[in-house]
């Protein structure tokens, strides 16, 4: 009884700060009708599950005041239809303008995103932006996480390994895999977004191959990427 009695509480709590956008914990603890002390206590425990967020503000000689507000993670608490209204909206693009336009459209919007990602994740090596790249994917709602899948040495011009005064490359491989997708919905109706997805990740990375491995829309759990990099200064190290 106690724990849903304090459920509804916090409840309470998103829902006034949902729609008067903040509030201060005693103006919670009026509109609620329990106490300040109470009011706190579920404050605290909503900012440590990330649904809230406050910032301080001075208003006289006194301390601080903390005022309340939710944070995207806390909005996405109550109900929406984003996914049927892009479907939607998708949809009529598709009669307006054909198929084929609305393939442009989204090779043009991966375009724009491999961009503004190539620029997030730096210049350093593929482990880094790899681990860079995880990190915003995961911000975006992606499960994503990456993986080494071990370094080869080949003969940097594809003969038999006989050929001993050939110099050899380090052949890096790594898996790039997310567990669920965050635009799941569309990439049902327009299955076209991956193919224009993974040309973004092969721009994202100019300096490695990209393959994919595993594919939600085909049935999969998940979706999965090769990525292999062919290490230049192995062969560079080995002429001198």
């Amino acid at each position: 009884m106690e724990t849903t009695q304090q459920n509804s509480t916090k409840q309470g709590i998103l829902q006034h700060l949902m729609k008067q956008t903040q509030a201060k914990a005693l103006e919670l603890a009026e509109s609620l009708e329990i106490s300040p002390q109470a009011i706190r206590r579920h404050l605290k425990d909503l900012e440590a599950e990330g649904l809230i967020t406050y910032k301080s503000v001075q208003t006289g000689m006194g301390r601080p005041q903390h005022i309340y507000e939710l944070t995207t993670q806390g909005r996405d608490r109550f109900p929406h239809n984003y996914d049927e209204f892009a479907i939607s909206f998708l949809d009529t693009l598709a009669e307006t303008i054909g198929h084929d336009q609305l393939s442009q459209v989204f090779q043009k919007q991966w375009q724009r995103k491999a961009i503004h990602y190539r620029q997030l994740l730096g210049t350093g090596s593929v482990q880094e932006r790899l681990a860079n790249l995880v990190q915003l994917r995961k911000a975006e709602g992606f499960m994503a996480e990456w993986y080494p899948v071990g370094t080869q040495q080949v003969k940097s011009d594809n003969t038999s390994l006989q050929k001993i005064e050939a110099p050899q490359l380090n052949v890096e491989r790594y898996i790039f895999m997310e567990h669920n997708c965050a635009i799941s919905s569309v990439a049902e109706s327009f299955p076209s977004v991956c193919g224009h997805e993974l040309e973004m990740f092969s721009a994202v990375l100019p300096d490695c191959t990209v393959e994919r491995t595993h594919w939600i829309v085909n049935g999969e759990h998940r979706c999965g990427y090769l990525i292999t990099f062919v290490n230049q200064d192995s062969e560079i190290k080995s002429q001198k």
